[in-house]
């Protein structure tokens, strides 16, 4: 099958399976936003939804987080990954969002990737997310699924974004980046995965593949 029959296929199931894509990070601005889909690096979107009220109920704009000490957001956030590297960023990029952006976030790849803590899955999340601007951001999810379904080699996160941008089209990029998390976390687990019985996996995948992860 071609990649773009392959891809329409695809889009086709996800939309059954996924009509509505709520955004997984609890949030009421996109500040909060900002801030949480930083934490979210290697940490579950649960995590950070357990924690970041907490957080937020002290500061949740860039001019009272700017204030606040980084002991302070640390022993909010101690639960995350890297915490003490993700509470000195946020506090940092806070401040410059004060100084250089009259504390409004930027809806901007290269202002956002400025930031600190701030990379380009996080700015491509943050503009799709709250501003509506096409984006594909790759998460481990979407880059793993992006090689299993024959849509990318995986050799890295760029190359799958830069080819699954090539196969949807562009108008879809914000919804898909969400059904695709949706579906690796219900059905298409990284280990002990059976491609042959994945809704997705079972017709998309080649046999070549299903053997070399039969065999991991």
């Amino acid at each position: 099958m071609k990649r773009m029959d392959k891809a329409k296929r695809i889009v086709s199931m996800l939309e059954e399976l996924y009509p509505t894509t709520p955004v997984p990070l609890d949030h009421t601005n996109h500040f909060e936003l900002l801030v949480a889909v930083l934490m979210s690096a290697q940490t579950t979107d649960i995590k950070v939804n357990q924690v970041t009220p907490a957080l937020f109920a002290k500061a949740n704009t860039p001019q009272l987080m700017a204030a606040l000490p980084v002991e302070t957001i640390l022993e909010d956030i101690r639960q995350v990954g890297l915490a003490p590297t993700k509470a000195k960023n946020i506090r940092r990029l806070s401040e410059l969002l004060v100084e250089h952006h009259g504390g409004v976030i930027p809806d901007t790849f290269e202002a956002l990737e400025a930031l600190p803590g701030v990379g380009h899955k996080t700015a491509g999340v943050v503009l799709a997310q709250a501003f509506g601007i096409p984006a594909f951001p790759v998460d481990t999810h979407i880059h793993r699924l992006g090689a299993r379904w024959g849509l990318s080699n995986g050799t890295t996160v760029e190359r799958t974004e830069r080819d699954l941008k090539a196969v949807f089209p562009k108008h879809l990029w914000n919804k898909l980046h969400l059904q695709i998390i949706f579906f690796g976390r219900e059905y298409c687990p990284a280990r002990r995965h059976d491609l042959t019985k994945c809704p997705i996996c079972s017709w998309s995948t080649t046999k070549k593949r299903i053997t070399e992860e039969a065999k991991r």
